[in-house]
């Protein structure tokens, strides 16, 4: 039975946008109380009178209005992207009122720098706790359980097959990162790769399929959750996609530059904004990792929801857990906030291992 909250004290920002909306409807649901935050009044105010939740209107880009919006906010769920561009200013604003920060990115850039702020966070007793959605909440859980299960691995890969539709935060994140080619880690360095650098057949528990490497967020979060010092990611994708991929090896400054940039942007804003919740209640999310050292090898897999419904639930059990007091100073990954076996709390997800 959800018991309604008669205050707040955790605000979401970006509320507006196609998974802070989810966020915040479903919070409003169980009778939770954010604070709806952003940019735009016209999109914050009929949302937030709506579902009957405060609001506040302010821009990341002033600082004074930023630190008022955070008075008495003991957390913040960041949902504006790209956060490439959007997370700094809010977690300095989250340092210098010592408010917990949280978000929902999958992009490298933002957990190298959260991690880059780790002794100022703990200075501040703040927690930086970026990538609390399907990126990478539960690929990060999956590869601490790898590590438990081998703890001499030294290589370790993560790979996930999921729906084709994503909301236009994600797609104008791919766009403007479509041209810096891939990301691995090797020896500990994170490292440029070139656009599907590498091709496997993984099997995520419905048969075999093709699958490439892909920057994603885990070939930073999985270094500082398990120490594991090279570390890969992959898709499964269909053949039109990775031929897509291999052609941005040749294009990718083309794709780079303003123009085509524009072109793309402005196709992303003719789509969707998102699944639709059908689309969401249809279909799951495959996830699988393999960890390895001279010897031996070992395989894992998850089986979750559709991945903005899980975001939707990992993020808020995320917030429920520190407001609760389950907050550890400084950079955290979600395995590291709350143990490998946080992903398993969630309604629906399962686990195997091979």
């Amino acid at each position: 039975m959800n018991v309604a909250e008669t205050a707040s004290d955790w605000l979401i920002y970006g509320a507006n946008g196609y998974t802070g909306e989810l966020i915040a409807r479903e919070a409003a649901r169980r009778g939770l109380r954010p604070i709806l935050a952003g940019r735009s009044a016209a999109a914050i105010v009929p949302l937030a009178q709506e579902l009957g939740l405060d609001h506040r209107v302010v821009a990341l880009e002033d600082a004074l209005a930023l630190d008022a919006a955070l008075g008495a906010v003991k957390v913040v769920l960041h949902c504006a992207g790209p956060f490439s561009r959007t997370s700094r200013p809010m977690v300095e604003a989250c340092l210098r009122q010592r408010v917990h920060y949280l978000d929902i990115t999958g992009e490298v850039e933002v957990f190298e720098a959260c991690a880059a702020r780790t002794a100022a966070a703990r200075a501040a007793g703040v927690m930086l706790l970026p990538g609390t959605g399907f990126d990478v909440a539960p690929s990060d859980c999956l590869a601490a359980h790898l590590k438990s299960r081998l703890p001499t691995a030294t290589h370790l890969a993560l790979g996930f097959q999921v729906p084709a539709s994503v909301s236009h935060g994600t797609a104008t994140t791919m766009v403007e990162n479509i041209h810096r080619g891939g990301l691995v880690r090797k020896g500990g360095v994170l490292s440029r790769v070139p656009p599907g650098y590498k091709t496997r057949v993984i099997d995520f528990g419905r048969g075999p399929v093709t699958a490439v490497t892909i920057p994603w967020g885990d070939v930073s979060t999985a270094f500082h959750s398990t120490g594991i010092p090279n570390v890969e990611v992959y898709m499964a994708v269909v053949a039109e996609t990775r031929a897509m991929l291999l052609f941005a090896r040749v294009a990718g400054p083309l794709l780079g530059t303003p123009p085509v940039q524009r072109l793309l942007k402005a196709a992303i804003r003719r789509a969707p904004k998102g699944p639709s919740a059908k689309q969401r209640a249809a279909v799951r999310s495959y996830l699988w990792g393999e960890a390895r050292d001279a010897d031996r090898t070992v395989v894992s897999r998850l089986n979750a929801p559709e991945t903005y419904a899980l975001t939707v639930q990992t993020a808020l059990a995320a917030v429920t857990k520190v407001r609760a007091g389950r907050a550890r100073p400084g950079f955290q990954t979600p395995s590291l906030a709350f143990g490998k076996d946080f992903i398993l709390e969630i309604e629906s997800v399962t686990r195997t291992d091979a």
